[in-house]
């Protein structure tokens, strides 16, 4: 008897960069009773809702909303990098690159145990790895990024990786396009 086929559901994250000073990335703790990923590290970003109509640019900003409060006239989508699907989970994620204009940050206790950021200048530097990790008695191979004392690994690190790849490759625009809104 064959496993059954398991429909991919379509999600969105945000490689959310502060315009301000210095420039972190900002990440998210999941809450540990949630059904995906409890407890993780990642970015801020989740599936596609109904009313987002099936378009992956809502669904980003209003999980950004959702997540850590931020409103949407502060965010600036500066740029999509490549659909990422994941190995264990039925998600391809679409990973937008986004600036947040300074603000208040509002953590919704029911999805996000807390929120931190890492500095730009780290996660583009060679703090960003290739390694393994064990999981559930399996060595996995995935990008590994570990600062002030959390592990980033699996997704994220993959995302983090094509984001690093993207800022570096010159003819993507992406560097240029993330450093035209930047606060000096």
């Amino acid at each position: 008897m064959s496993e059954p086929v398991r429909t991919r559901r379509k999600a969105a994250v945000a490689v959310a960069i502060n315009a301000r000073p210095p420039h972190g990335l900002i990440f998210v703790e999941r809450a540990s009773h949630l059904r995906d990923h409890p407890g993780q590290i990642g970015l801020p970003g989740g599936g596609v809702d109904p009313e987002d109509g099936g378009d992956l640019e809502r669904t980003v900003i209003r999980e950004l909303h959702e997540e850590i409060g931020v409103e949407r006239a502060r965010v600036r989508l500066v740029g999509r990098l490549p659909e990422v699907s994941q190995r264990v989970n039925t998600f391809d994620v679409t990973p937008f690159v986004a600036v947040i204009a300074p603000g208040p940050f509002t953590i919704d206790g029911n999805e996000t145990a807390g929120m931190f950021t890492i500095p730009l200048t780290v996660v583009l530097s060679d703090a960003l790895r290739k390694g393994t990790i064990d999981v559930a008695e399996r060595i996995v191979d995935t990008y590994l990024l570990d600062y002030d004392g959390r592990r980033i690994w699996g997704l994220t690190g993959r995302i983090l990786q094509l984001f690093a790849e993207s800022w570096h490759d010159a003819q993507t625009g992406l560097r240029a396009a993330v450093e035209g809104v930047l606060e000096r």
